[in-house]
């Protein structure tokens, strides 16, 4: 993962060497030669793909020039490092600090995610809150793809009502943990400590964040959405339509994989869609 920026560039190689001294471990021979099991590590997943996101628009150069950003989840940091907000030393060491702060919360409180298609969103807010224990919509991706997340006996009561419902499917899914609910409360107050500390600079250009789905211009308020990030839900149906709506024109997703390339074309069928590219 990345060895191909790592060997054939030298601003990659500071980049990836750097990382290793910022994390304190050498990220790079996990992303280079680690098996699946060591890089499904969340302490290594999310400054992994982190750091392939930053890196390869780094490398893009002048061919990545955007006129507005947004980032799923994790990929806010990424998003934020690319129109100016944060530095990329700054913006990793978060990542860590909320990969660790997130790992503990999910050993503390063990709890899942479930995916739900095929039902309009309300059904499923609704549903939700009939549910005893914790259990709340956390990543709205595209109209009829809506994850709950929360504690287990929640999840499976919530996917057996929501089938019921008429969901077309409600698949758990094989994650750490209840992300993006409020059983994150201890890694977003964790988080909040590292956030509030770290310079947030006024961006080239606007960032439509997880927690509202709007554009977003002022330092400090980014600041503020992105304390509240991690026990929020990620609104990415709406960051896409208002996106579309402002303006959007053609979509360059970088990082690895094309999972929000195809959430774009489920809002508009003729909006152009690529992934980050580089010639070595």
């Amino acid at each position: 993962m990345g060895k191909d920026m790592y060997d054939g560039s030298e601003l990659a190689k500071t980049m990836f060497d750097e990382a290793n001294e910022i994390l304190g471990f050498k990220i790079t021979d996990i992303m280079f030669t680690g098996s699946e099991e060591d890089l499904k590590q969340t302490r290594v997943t999310q400054p992994a793909i982190f750091l392939h996101s930053v890196v390869l628009s780094k490398l893009m150069g002048d061919a990545f020039r955007p006129d507005m950003v947004a980032g799923h989840s994790l990929g806010e940091f990424s998003a934020l490092v690319a129109n100016g907000t944060l530095q990329f030393q700054d913006a990793l060491a978060l990542v860590s600090k909320r990969a660790e702060a997130m790992q503990k919360a999910c050993e503390a409180n063990p709890s899942t995610m479930a995916a739900i298609l095929g039902l309009d969103d309300e059904i499923v807010e609704d549903i939700c809150k009939q549910v005893t224990g914790i259990v709340v919509p956390a990543n709205y991706n595209c109209p009829g793809q809506l994850v709950i997340s929360g504690d287990n006996k929640a999840i499976d009561d919530a996917c057996e009502l929501l089938t019921a419902a008429g969901a077309k499917r409600a698949i758990k899914l094989q994650v750490g943990g209840a992300f993006h609910s409020p059983l994150m409360e201890p890694a977003r107050a964790e988080l909040a400590e590292a956030i509030s500390k770290t310079r947030f600079a006024k961006p080239i250009c606007p960032v439509y964040q997880n927690v509202f789905g709007t554009a977003e211009i002022d330092p400090e308020v980014i600041q503020e959405n992105l304390v509240s990030q991690l026990t929020g839900p990620v609104r990415w149906t709406q960051i896409m339509l208002n996106m579309v709506d402002d303006g959007l024109s053609e979509v360059i997703e970088v990082g690895p994989g094309k999972v929000l390339q195809g959430l774009f074309k489920k809002v508009d069928r003729a909006l152009p869609v690529s992934s980050g590219e580089w010639q070595s």
